[in-house]
């Protein structure tokens, strides 16, 4: 359906859109047409600033139409404290890739969160043990309650563990989270006393030194680390890489920002020696889970497809409900 304008979507209208269960397939999707080839390799650039800083992550996602969509978030993590703002600020593109015409102007930060919990989500399914029924999230800001959330679609969760270095957000993402999902969520002040008895652990901080290490972690455990975005984040120790099998969402990223860029410039573990990207596993093209007892990592930088394909679902439902809000760029 052709609509007039560029819809503008704001927080919470995306919010309104974009549905955990919803987005966590379309994300799926998204990397299997990577994994299959089906799609053009996605883009990402940085910009430093003080106390932060810009990315930019762009990509073509060839769906009931072909879109194209390009986000621009600011990463400063002493917002909170220093302005009251959040972690996290920007905006995503879509366009039309038949014709460039812009298509909407969204709010990134709901699509941030949720596409980034939906890409734990689809390698939980594929790499976590099928009786995984407790898991530890690091990290108690908005990331972690929608990591925990949409863990909590994929897996039979029964119990949960909170984990940050502000004690009193872990109590209150404790209580908020056993409310809203119906299972015991406990803060832990030991993060070694939570991981010992978790079958997933999320790291989703913006940790800057290693803190998940090779002696939390038991045999079987499946690790999905979110918040090494960038080459100064690093929230898992390189020999903790090492003892693992590695799968990335995209191998350059990773190497150059993730956390495996750290284990490599360590020398701990090499490209060669990363088993998959996420979307050869999601398409068949490499397996994923073999064994109870291996040890699995996701090191996930974020995709740009993701990106792509939260932006065009949300899009799509608000022209499926006639949505309004638009302005003409031309004009």
């Amino acid at each position: 359906m052709m609509t007039a304008g560029t819809f503008v979507l704001t927080r919470h209208d995306v919010q309104h859109f974009l549905g955990l269960v919803d987005c966590i397939e379309a994300v799926e999707h998204a990397f299997r047409l990577y994994g299959q080839g089906k799609t053009l390799p996605p883009a990402m650039t940085g910009v430093h600033a003080s106390d932060g800083g810009f990315h930019l992550k762009a990509g073509i996602l060839p769906l009931a139409r072909s879109y194209f969509a390009a986000k621009v978030n600011g990463n400063f993590p002493n917002n909170r404290q220093l302005f009251n703002l959040p972690t996290i600020q920007g905006v995503i593109v879509l366009c039309d890739a038949q014709n460039g015409r812009p298509l909407a102007v969204l709010d990134s930060m709901e699509i941030t969160a949720s596409r980034t919990a939906a890409a734990t989500a689809v390698a939980a399914k594929y790499l976590a043990r099928k009786d995984s029924t407790v898991v530890t999230i690091c990290g108690c800001g908005d990331q972690g309650r929608v990591q925990l959330q949409a863990l909590a679609q994929i897996l039979m969760l029964q119990r949960a563990f909170a984990y940050d270095i502000a004690e009193e957000r872990a109590r209150e993402f404790a209580e908020e989270s056993s409310a809203r999902l119906g299972i015991p969520v406990q803060a832990m002040e030991d993060l070694n006393d939570a991981t010992e008895r978790s079958d997933v652990c999320v790291t989703c901080t913006s940790s800057r030194n290693a803190f998940l290490k090779r002696q939390h972690i038991r045999a079987g455990t499946f690790i999905a680390a979110v918040g090494a975005d960038n080459p100064e984040k690093q929230e898992l120790e390189p020999e903790l890489m090492a003892s693992a099998k590695i799968v990335v969402d995209i191998l350059d990223q990773c190497a150059s920002s993730g956390d495996l860029h750290h284990a490599i410039r360590a020398g701990a573990v090499s490209r060669s020696e990363v088993h998959a990207e996420l979307g050869e596993v999601v398409a068949g093209k490499r397996p994923g889970r073999v064994s109870q007892e291996e040890t699995i990592i996701f090191d996930s930088t974020g995709m740009a497809l993701q990106d792509v394909a939260a932006a065009a679902l949300v899009y799509e439902k608000a022209v499926q409900a006639r949505f309004e809000r638009t302005v003409d760029f031309a004009a």
